[in-house]
């Protein structure tokens, strides 16, 4: 089952194969912090506020023209 990065229930990230790659995308983009873990020597390292990690369904497949482009050229006239 795919998983995806949430912020208050919303989705905000594409869906990756394993949530070990969700953190990997969370912690590029800046969203994982450690905090002192009183129980253990180390650091823990946990999502910011209110980012959580879920299961979701797989995203749909883009469909792609390929007589369509991103940008409009100038018409010379």
């Amino acid at each position: 089952m795919p998983y995806a990065l949430f912020c208050q229930d919303a989705k905000i990230s594409q869906a990756y194969p394993t949530e070990a790659d969700v953190w990997k995308h969370a912690a590029r983009s800046g969203l994982v912090v450690d905090v002192p873990d009183p129980d253990e020597p180390t650091q823990k390292r946990i999502l910011d506020n209110d980012y959580a990690i879920h299961p979701c369904e797989p995203d749909p497949k883009e469909k792609h023209d390929p007589g369509a482009t991103d940008i409009e050229l100038p018409v010379s006239s």
